[in-house]
């Protein structure tokens, strides 16, 4: 294991959905959503380099992104999930959570922006950035940003719907990936486009990541279905709008035993002198830390 929370405050659980950036020399700035005792989760950090990985740099001691005010769409958790420089600045997509009733979870879009290097995130706005529209009417999260030619361009999970099942206690969610585009990365045009069709017995798509492969787009995302444990697929696109997925998996598979003996979830790509790895959780969503894979 790379990483591991080091159970205390507000770092007690969970090390979830590893963001990466390259910060110079071989050395990269690993964001992260960690969690309290009452289970809510705070933006996080920490630095390593590839030639000594098990050695971490830095630990950010206060979060990067707080909990949002009581009864905004994000007072009840925040996970980083995507970075894109900006005229000079950091803006990081987020996904915020809060508290519901009749269904076991809601998320949605949010924003926050650093002019100190990274180490701390100010919300633009208390209201989602991408929240519900006619297109998404439930949810949206996890969102990964690339800007191109003036372009913001977001792949984003969103829920296509709830449904009761006579064997599960709460409502099952239905969520896959979407994609929308922004000229501000403020307000962004949604279409009902799945990038990604449930298969099988499949009901959710997770945590997008799109990266340019080539002349063309690959995307790492996580799937479950019946045995509600992830793996994460791969799929190519030549536009980052139509996908053909890929049938076998990224190639990391669970251990006998251990921290990620029963789930391999919201791996992130990192590259570095030509050689590609792979950030990812393992059991219970990354309750435990996050682990590191080389390309072979």
């Amino acid at each position: 294991m790379l990483f591991a929370p080091p159970g205390t405050d507000w770092m007690v659980t969970h090390a979830q959905n590893p963001l990466p950036e390259a910060i110079g020399d071989g050395r990269f700035r690993v964001h992260f959503a960690s969690r309290d005792r009452q289970n809510r989760a705070r933006g996080g950090y920490f630095d390593f380099e590839l030639e000594q990985p098990l050695c971490p740099l830095d630990v950010s001691r206060e979060p990067t992104l707080d909990l949002g005010e009581l009864g905004a769409f994000d007072d009840a958790g925040v996970m980083p999930s995507a970075i894109v420089e900006h005229d000079g600045r950091r803006l990081m997509y987020y996904t915020g959570w809060s508290k519901t009733i009749d269904v076991p979870f809601a998320f949605h879009i949010g924003l926050a922006v650093s002019d100190d290097g990274g180490k701390s995130y100010q919300r633009v706005s208390r209201a989602p950035v991408l929240g519900r529209n006619q297109h998404d009417p439930f949810i949206t999260g996890a969102p990964c940003v690339l800007l191109e030619g003036g372009v913001f361009r977001m792949w984003y999970v969103s829920v296509t719907k709830w449904e009761r099942l006579p064997d599960i206690e709460r409502p099952r969610h239905y969520y896959t990936v979407k994609y929308a585009e922004s000229v501000d990365g403020l307000l962004w045009k949604t279409s009902s486009h799945l990038c990604i069709d449930y298969a099988a017995d499949e009901y959710a798509i997770a945590r997008p990541l799109v990266f340019k492969d080539g002349q063309s787009y690959a995307m790492w995302f996580s799937f479950r279905g019946a045995d509600n444990t992830y793996r994460v697929g791969t799929a190519e696109s030549a536009d980052g709008i139509r996908w053909k997925r890929h049938l076998d998996p990224l190639g990391i598979d669970v251990s006998a035993t251990g921290w990620d003996s029963s789930m391999i979830c919201y791996a992130h790509p990192l590259f570095h002198d030509g050689r590609r790895y792979a950030l990812y959780n393992g059991n219970n969503y990354g309750e435990t830390g996050i682990g590191l894979a080389i390309s072979t």
